[in-house]
């Protein structure tokens, strides 16, 4: 006799792109739901590891662009469950980074739902990674701070001023999230805190073959990022573990200086 397992949510990161990039964990939670609630940012080839009897809905939510509201979600969540669904709310990166999974764990732990965690590669990590750089070393960085550039409306956002003051103080990697859209308000507070020569390595799509990435430094990063022509989703990484890149020693002299 086959035993059903009780209803449930898992709420499972699907990494930065690369599909290779899953844990097994994740795809042993895509294969078993019979429900996937898709963020805009998963790579289609993901839904391959789906059951073909499972129904998988795009819910799809990108800065800039028309997104399924964060309510309907969640009751779109707590209604499958209570219908006996095996529910999997699929996103990208990490769920616990920048994903909403702290609110969306908090409505369904509300509606006496059981909810499981299954974590993913945040792109913040697999972007610098990419480039052959670390977020840590003991020579450069000792330690990191994952921010987001991107401000809930009402809210004054992040003191980019104070946290580069700090980032040189204790010598810590800034790794930006969503952050392009208001890069020259993020780059003028930060200068107010690091050296204009900060390597800065920025990187759209990380871990696709459609990946770009450019390495400059931070009083150059605005107009490397608009002659390059990075757009979201993009990461920001900034700390002298930039200097770890494989192609940073071709820069020119003039970017490197006193790096």
């Amino acid at each position: 006799m086959t035993v059903m397992s009780a209803p449930r949510c898992t709420l499972v990161g699907a990494g930065p792109g690369d599909p290779e990039l899953l844990t097994l964990k994740a795809v042993k939670a895509i294969a078993n739901a019979t429900l996937l609630l898709v963020d805009d940012l998963v790579n289609d080839a993901v839904l391959a590891h789906a059951s073909p009897q499972a129904r998988i809905i795009h819910v799809g939510k990108r800065g800039g662009c028309q997104s399924t509201p964060q309510a309907f979600i969640n009751k779109m969540m707590i209604h499958a469950v209570q219908e006996g669904e095996q529910v999997v709310r699929l996103k990208g990166g990490d769920p616990f980074i920048f994903g909403r999974g702290g609110e969306e764990v908090e409505h369904l732990r509300a509606a006496g739902i059981e909810v499981e965690v299954v974590n993913g590669i945040t792109a913040g990590l697999a972007g610098l990674s990419s480039l052959g750089a670390p977020l840590t070393h003991r020579q450069h960085a000792h330690g990191v701070v994952m921010v987001t550039g991107h401000a809930q409306p009402g809210d004054i956002g992040t003191d980019w001023v104070q946290l580069a003051t700090t980032a040189r103080q204790a010598k810590l990697t800034l790794v930006i999230y969503m952050g392009v859209s208001s890069l020259a308000h993020i780059s003028h507070g930060l200068l107010q805190g690091l050296p204009a020569h900060t390597p800065v390595a920025v990187v759209q799509h990380a871990s696709l073959p459609t990946q770009r990435e450019a390495l400059t430094t931070l009083g150059e990063l605005a107009q490397t990022v608009q002659r390059e022509q990075l757009q979201s989703p993009s990461i920001i990484v900034v700390g002298d573990v930039v200097q770890g890149a494989r192609a940073w020693a071709a820069l020119p002299k003039r970017s490197q200086k006193a790096a």
